[in-house]
């Protein structure tokens, strides 16, 4: 069996995000996706909560799981017996900084590969670290965001604001 792990902290899970597990899983037979805590990072949303939505999210797609994990990424790719790491481009500078993850990777554990997808037009400028600024700022989520997390968001955070009418966008 072909399994990838896919790690991040998802805070929270794009439409970008989801694009890539999409598009994964004609490469691999299962998807593991890692939501890393990082205690040197301050998230918006609990890894109960990331964990939730994706869950939600792709509960109609078996092959892919969703675990939360500290510590090194190749440790936990070991315990979930994943060979490859799943990982998203969207722009030069995202490629630069996964290579040298990947460099450290191989020196940690040269038996995992990784494997980019280069992200569509469509979810290449969408980024968990610019929808948290949207959200911030109280700002259309719409298109950036599956509508369940959507739904959540405008609960948790009651300034939100609804979708845009046809009309507000011209």
């Amino acid at each position: 069996m072909k399994r990838a792990l896919f790690p991040g902290s998802f805070d929270p899970i794009t439409n970008g995000h989801i694009e890539i597990i999409q598009r994964g899983l004609a490469l691999f037979d299962e998807i593991i996706v890692g939501i890393g805590v990082n205690n040197s990072k301050q998230a918006m949303f609990s890894p109960e909560q990331r964990y939730s939505w994706i869950q939600e999210t792709f509960a109609q797609e078996p092959r892919v799981k969703v675990h939360i994990y500290t510590g090194l990424t190749v440790e936990f790719a070991n315990k979930v017996n994943a060979r490859f790491i799943l990982r998203g481009l969207r722009s030069a500078p995202d490629y630069e900084y996964e290579r040298n993850i990947d460099l450290l990777n191989k020196y940690l554990d040269s038996s995992i590969e990784t494997f980019y997808l280069l992200s569509s037009p469509q979810t290449s400028f969408v980024s968990s670290t610019l929808v948290k600024e949207i959200i911030r700022f109280h700002g259309h989520l719409e298109g950036l965001l599956p509508p369940h997390i959507i739904r959540d968001i405008y609960a948790l955070y009651p300034g939100g604001k609804p979708a845009r009418a046809e009309s507000d966008r011209q």
